[in-house]
This record gives structure tokens, C-alpha cells and sequence, in this order.
């Protein structure tokens, strides 16, 4: 999330009872997680085993729960729950705003687009033009969509990402990462009913132009789909995760998290993809292999019990 006015270390070390390690003259111009992050950025890090990747990433301001010298031209934000102070920051920065009317007074909706009774369109909206918004659908706030975008009714879009903390030694266990980013439709774009497209952590959601996606998807936050893609029923997408060009995804695929799917691969019905495949080539089971490799493995396994008979006859037949 990009700040609207640059602040400074001092005012962010102030807001939230941090000690300021290295340049007390930096300004931060905006909020991102770990990967999110370009020069100016802040963000946090809690786990020893991400001090490196976050010390050595492009942000300029970094919450941190240890003592340790801030690399050149970097600030370090000293204290004991960098989590909880950057939420507070979120909060402060990314207020939740509520609703007063179905259709907010700062939504832009373009010429020729329909909106069905009952759909609720959040603050700062932006519509395109020649869309439809089929009956209650719900936008939430700072949605973008473009022109001659289709969404079918009871979808969301801009839900929260599905992101905690858990605090084990705590009666309620699991502290929310409030999320300040955005969900973006590209043009011609068709979303079908009940789908769930959360926004990002810090950055963005984006569904890329002319992809089709069928009922009842779930596409995780910060996830990017690309162009021409086919996304078929009950498909459940994980978080951070990238889906380049023309992919087709059959029913029930499920998606692991901070993954690539190459340009044009196409996964069969109810496999899972644990970790990034290529493009251009055909893929089942869960977890996937291309499917030519999956089918003859198949035809294998269903030989077995077949060849197991045999090798008891043979056995039997010699005592």
C-alpha cells in the first residue's frame, strides 16, 4: 500500500513505541509484506529465519524484534511485536470505513454498466464501462474493475486475506494481518456466481484481461491471474500465488500458495498442484504429474492386485 503523504521514521517510531536504529532521516512512503516491498517501503519481520531475506530486501524501513545494525541506507524500528505495530499501522493508514448508502457516493461507475438491485458497491470504487453486475453482488472498497466485465450474483469481491498469527500461549490464539491492499478486474473479464476474490495483504489481487471464471471459486489474496485464462467450478486458489497466461484449470483443482503455473498448462479436474509447474504441458493427480505419465502410472497401480495373484499362484505352485 502506497502512502497518499510520505512520513517520516520519527513520527512511525513515535506511533508505535519503536527504538530507531541507523538513519533517523528516512521517510516511508508506503506499507508492503516481505514481498511487496520497493525502495521506500516498510515492513516487519518476526521470525529470526527471515531477518536476512527481510535486512537484504529492497525496503528502506524494517520492524524488527531484535537488536542488530541496520545495513547502509536502512532504518531498523526496534520492538518487541513488530506484527501488532504494523497492524497498527494498517489500521491508521487503511481505516475501515462504513457503508451508508448500497452504492457509495465516491464509486466511479462508467457509461453503459448495469447494476442489479440488491449488489452493494464500497467507497472508491471504480467501474469500467458496458459492465454487469448481476444481483448481490458485493464490492468492497477500493475494488477496481474495467470495461465489459461480467459478475454473476452472490460473488465477493475484496473479502480480507485468510492471514494470522497464532499466539498459543492466549485463550483466543490467532491475531489478524489486517489487509490494506486491492482486488483489480481487467477488462472482459466474466467472474460466475459465489465466487470469493479476497484482496492482498499490502498489494493486489488482479485478474487478468479476457479470463473466464466459472461458479464457486475462491482466488486467495495478492494472487495474480494472467490473460485468457479458464477457471472452472470449485477451483480454490491459495494465497501470493501466480498463474501466468491461457492456463485452464478444471473443476476442483486446488492451488498451493507462493506458486507458479506456467503460460498455458492445463490441470485436469480435481488434481492438486503443491508447488510451480511448467507451462505448456497437461497435468493430474495430486500431486500433479503430466497427465500421460499419471495415466500409465494409474493403469500400473490397477494391475496390481492382477500380478499379485500370479505371483502367489507361482508361489504356491513351487512349495
Amino acid at each position: 500500500m502506497q502512502l497518499i503523504t510520505p512520513v517520516s521514521v520519527q513520527w512511525i517510531a513515535n506511533f508505535i513505541g519503536a527504538e530507531i536504529i541507523g538513519n533517523q532521516e528516512l521517510q516511508v512512503s508506503g506499507l508492503n509484506e516481505i514481498h511487496k516491498v520497493i525502495p521506500g517501503s516498510l515492513t516487519f519481520v518476526d521470525f529470526e529465519k527471515y531477518y536476512d531475506k527481510s535486512l537484504n530486501s529492497a525496503a528502506t524501513v524494517i520492524i524488527i524484534n531484535k537488536h542488530l545494525p541496520a545495513p547502509a541506507g536502512k532504518c531498523l524500528l526496534f520492538c518487541a511485536d513488530p506484527f501488532s505495530a504494523y497492524v497498527a499501522l494498517v489500521k491508521h493508514f487503511s481505516p475501515f470505513t462504513p457503508a451508508i448508502k448500497m452504492i457509495a457516493d465516491t464509486a466511479r461507475i462508467g457509461e453503459g454498466t448495469i447494476i442489479q438491485p440488491g449488489s452493494f458497491v464500497g467507497n472508491n470504487v471504480s467501474i469500467g464501462s458496458n459492465c454487469l453486475i448481476h444481483a448481490n453482488v458485493s464490492i468492497y472498497d477500493g475494488c477496481t474493475i474495467g470495461d465489459n466485465v461480467i459478475i454473476h450474483s452472490g460473488s465477493v469481491l475484496g473479502a480480507d486475506a485468510f492471514y494470522f498469527k497464532r499466539r498459543k500461549e492466549r485463550e483466543v490464539q490467532y491475531d489478524k494481518l489486517e489487509s490494506c491492499g486491492r482486488v483489480i478486474i481487467e477488462n472482459d473479464v466474466e467472474i460466475g456466481a459465489l465466487c470469493t476474490i479476497d484482496k492482498g495483504v499490502s498489494g493486489d489481487t488482479i485478474i487478468g484481461r479476457g479470463t473466464k471464471l466459472d461458479n464457486h471459486i475462491q482466488v486467495g489474496h495478492g494472487t495474480v491471474i494472467g490473460r485468457n485464462c479458464l477457471i472452472a467450478s470449485q477451483v480454490g486458489i491459495a494465497g501470493k500465488t501466480h498463474i501466468e497466461d491461457e492456463v485452464i484449470l478444471w473443476g476442483q483443482v486446488g492451488v498451493n500458495k507462493d506458486l507458479t503455473i506456467g503460460k498455458g498448462a492445463v490441470v485436469y479436474a480435481q488434481s492438486g498442484v503443491p508447488a510451480s509447474i511448467e507451462g505448456g504441458k497437461v497435468y493430474f493427480g495430486s500431486p500433479v504429474m503430466e497427465a500421460r505419465e499419471k495415466m500409465k502410472e494409474a493403469s500400473w497401480i490397477r494391475r496390481i492386485p492382477v500380478l499379485w495373484e500370479k505371483l502367489m499362484g507361482n508361489s504356491e505352485s513351487i512349495h
